[in-house]
C-alpha cells in the first residue's frame, strides 16, 4: 500500500528503491540486533550451502517481480489469490520432496508426512488450499465475463486474466523457493543457535544471504528498465515529490522485510516448514483479498461471483485450519 502513495515513478524505480530497503539494508540490520557476530557465522559457512542459498534467492527474485505483474494484471483480490496460493502449496512441498531424497536428522520428508496421521493433515490442508485457489480462479473469470472493459479498468487498470493467470501461476512455483532457501540455509541458523543466540531469531542470518539472490534479480531487471525506459532520472527530478517518494518506497520496503522477520520467529517454534509455511500465505491471501474488498475490485458483479469469491477466501482459510491441526498431532 504504501507504493500507492509514490507520485511521478515509473514502477521500476520505486521497486527497486523499495527493494534495497527490503533485501540490502534492512536483514543485516534486523541481523545485527537480534544475532551479533552474524557476519562471522555467514564468513564460516561451507560454500556449498551459501550458494545453494543465494540460487534459491535468484529464483524467488523472479516470482516476486512476475507476483508484481500478476497483481497488475489482476487486482489485489484475485491475484494475491493465485500467486500466494500456489506459492503456498509448492512452498510447503518442496523442502519434504528434497528431504525425501537427501535425509536429514530432525527434517521431516514427504514419506514421513505421508506415513502420519499430522502429515497427512498437513497434505490434505496443501489440497484444500489449492481447490479455494481453483475456486478463486473461478470467480474470476466470472467477473471478466460479467464487466465489460470500461468497468474492469475502473477497478483494475491493467485487467488481463488470460496474462495474469500465466505469470501468477509462473511467480507462485517461484515464489516458493523462498521457502526451500530458508531449508536450505538451516546450517547457519543453526550455528547461531549454538552459539546459544536467541533460537528464536536463528532465521535472520539465513534472511541476509537468501535476499542477497533476490536484490541481485530485481536490480539487474529493474536497471534494465530504467534503460529501456529512460527512468534513471526519476531519482533525482526535483518535479516529483522526492522526499516522499524515497520515504513511502523505504516504509513499503521495511514493511515487507517484516513479515518475514515475524515469520521465521514463528517458524523457529512451529519448526514444520510445511505447516508454518502455508498458515504465513493464507493469511496474506485472506488480508488481500479483504483489501481488494475494500478497494472495491469486485464492485459491479453478480451475487453469484460474489459468493464464489467468498466461498473461494473460506476455503483457504479452512486449509489454515487443517493444517494447524495436522501440525498439533506432529
Amino acid at each position: 500500500m504504501p507504493f500507492s502513495k509514490v507520485k511521478g515513478w515509473k514502477w521500476e524505480s520505486y521497486w527497486i528503491t523499495g527493494g534495497i530497503f527490503s533485501w540490502l539494508i534492512v536483514p543485516p540490520l534486523a541481523a545485527w540486533l537480534t544475532l551479533p557476530g552474524f557476519s562471522e557465522i555467514i564468513a564460516t559457512t561451507d560454500t556449498s550451502v551459501l550458494l545453494f542459498t543465494y540460487a534459491m534467492g535468484l529464483l524467488w527474485g523472479i516470482g516476486g517481480l512476475t507476483y508484481g505483474l500478476g497483481v497488475r494484471y489482476l487486482g489485489m483480490s484475485l491475484g494475491n489469490s493465485v500467486v500466494l496460493g500456489f506459492c503456498s502449496a509448492f512452498g510447503a512441498l518442496l523442502p519434504s520432496l528434497y528431504y525425501n531424497i537427501n535425509p536429514q536428522e530432525g527434517k521431516t520428508s514427504f514419506n514421513q508426512l505421508l506415513s502420519t496421521t499430522g502429515g497427512q493433515l498437513v497434505l490434505l490442508g496443501v489440497l484444500v488450499c489449492l481447490v479455494g485457489i481453483f475456486i478463486s480462479g473461478r470467480a474470476g473469470m466470472m467477473k471478466e465475463k460479467e464487466l465489460t472493459e470500461d468497468k474492469k479498468k475502473e477497478t483494475v487498470k491493467e485487467f488481463n486474466l488470460n496474462k495474469g493467470l500465466l505469470v501468477a501461476i509462473i511467480s507462485g512455483i517461484l515464489s516458493a523457493c523462498f521457502n526451500f532457501g530458508i531449508e536450505a540455509g538451516k546450517p547457519m541458523a543453526e550455528t547461531a543457535v549454538s552459539m546459544n543466540l536467541n533460537p528464536l531469531f536463528q532465521n535472520n542470518v539465513t534472511y541476509v544471504v537468501l535476499l542477497w539472490g533476490g536484490l541481485t534479480t530485481n536490480l539487474l531487471w529493474c536497471l534494465m528498465l530504467n534503460a529501456k525506459n529512460k527512468s534513471f532520472g526519476d531519482y533525482t527530478n526535483p518535479n516529483n515529490p522526492l522526499f516522499k517518494n524515497y520515504l513511502f518506497s523505504a516504509l513499503a520496503g521495511t514493511t515487507w522485510f517484516l513479515q518475514f522477520f515475524f515469520y521465521g520467529m514463528g517458524e523457529s517454534k512451529l519448526g514444520n516448514g510445511a505447516s508454518s509455511w502455508i498458515l504465513h500465505m493464507a493469511f496474506i491471501i485472506l488480508v488481500s483479498n479483504l483489501w481488494g474488498i475494500a478497494l472495491k475490485e469486485w464492485k459491479g458483479t453478480s451475487n453469484k461471483t460474489i459468493r464464489t469469491i467468498t466461498i473461494g477466501i473460506i476455503t483457504i482459510i479452512a486449509s489454515v485450519i487443517i493444517v494447524g491441526i495436522g501440525n498439533s498431532l506432529n
